[in-house]
This record gives C-alpha cells, structure tokens and sequence, in this order.
C-alpha cells in the first residue's frame, strides 16, 4: 500500500453488446490467462441461456443477483497491542459489488457439472433467487462480523 496517495480509480470501458460497465466487469473476473474472447464467449453465453428461461432482460437479473450477493458488512484484521482483532466495517457498494461477482463466478467454478456457462447461469439464478452458494458466502460473512460486534469501537 503506498505511503503517497490514492490509487486512482480506474474508469472501466462499456460492453459493446449491452453497453454496461457491469457487464465488464464480470467479463473482466470471469477471465483467465489473459483469454478476453473466451471469458467475453462465457458470459454472452450465459446471458442467452438466461434470457430463454426467463424472457427478460439478463442484466436485471444479473443486477438482483448482485444485490442479493453483497455483504453489507465485512471484517478487517487490526492489529492492536501485538493482539489482532477482526473489525467489522461497512462495506462500500463497489468493493460490496466487486465481492459479490467473486463469490458468484467463485462458486460457479467450484459447482458440479459440464460447462462454466450453465454453472455461471445456475448460480446467477440461485443467487437472483436468494439461494445459492454466494448467498451463503455473504451470511457467512455477516455472521462473523456480527460475532466480533464487540471490537467495532476499534475503527480504522
């Protein structure tokens, strides 16, 4: 971490198909080695597996399935006397957002089954529907923030 000053925040280009910097983004942590065109073929992919099942616009569920995902609070290792603390913190919306397409396309891979596309669209249904694996990932994390309620006083 530098000393200096903030890393600028860094503006994200939209999606050429539905002209979404979300879209980017989960194009962008769906993506390995280098490999854009594939990551970009998954997630077109996924979205058109959606939009047969349910004949709505994919990216509204995909946004729901996001919201669902987010965690509102997280813990942040202090350390305080040589003794380190979990403090919980609020959690931004873009670091809440960038955390939920983790947990979803992390737990897509982890799922069973032929194929990441049809595990990233069973997940992002899941998780639209407040089931799933990041959706317990997120209530995990609550709880261990609301486990360590006590050292809250200790803020950054």
């Amino acid at each position: 971490m530098s000393r200096r000053r903030r890393a600028k925040k860094r503006i994200i280009s939209q999606d050429p198909i539905y002209n979404s910097t979300l879209a980017s983004k989960v194009i962008n942590k769906i993506l390995l080695n280098g490999k854009k065109t594939l990551a970009q073929y998954i997630f077109y992919e996924t979205m058109k597996n959606i939009q047969e099942i349910y004949k709505k616009d994919p990216l509204d569920i995909l946004r729901k399935a996001i919201k669902n995902a987010s965690p509102q609070m997280e813990t942040r290792k202090r350390r305080i006397g040589g003794t380190i603390y979990q403090v919980p913190v609020e959690v931004k919306e873009d670091r809440g957002t960038s955390l939920a397409l983790k947990f979803i396309i992390e737990k897509a891979r982890e799922r069973k089954g032929r194929g990441i596309s049809t595990k990233l669209k069973n997940e992002i249904i899941d998780a639209s529907n407040n089931t799933g694996e990041a959706v317990k990932k997120k209530e995990e994390i609550h709880k261990t923030a609301e486990a360590n309620k006590a050292f809250s006083n200790m803020k950054f």
